[in-house]
């Protein structure tokens, strides 16, 4: 029975870069995961995604006034967007580039070789 390894190289998939993208604002992630699989496409390489994750939302709750009007709340949210992207075989070239990527602030990007 192949192993995992094995059935990668069967498939023709030797090695892969993960991409996964955060932010607050996702019209900047948008944007910036563009960026990524222009540089991507341009020097040839094979790209999965962008595929979109679960928005991940954080509700608060806080009281209006401490003393006499403490029964009246306000609540605030906070919605985390999150992407990834797969690129595939990839080179050198490919890791030089997206290193050299120059993204809007805002934006949290992890970098995963598998």
């Amino acid at each position: 029975m192949p192993t995992k390894k094995e059935k990668e190289t069967v498939e023709g998939v030797k090695s892969k870069i993960r991409i996964k993208v955060k932010a607050y604002d996702h019209k900047i992630m948008d944007l910036s995961i563009r960026q990524i699989v222009e540089a991507v496409t341009r020097l040839g390489a094979e790209i999965i995604g962008p595929v979109p994750l679960p928005t991940e939302i954080n509700k608060y709750t806080v009281n209006r006034s401490s003393f006499v009007h403490k029964d009246s709340r306000e609540q605030f949210e906070m919605r985390v967007h999150k992407r990834f992207v797969d690129i595939l075989n990839p080179s050198s070239k490919i890791t030089d580039a997206l290193t050299n990527l120059n993204l809007p602030t805002g934006v949290d990007i992890e970098i995963k070789i598998m």
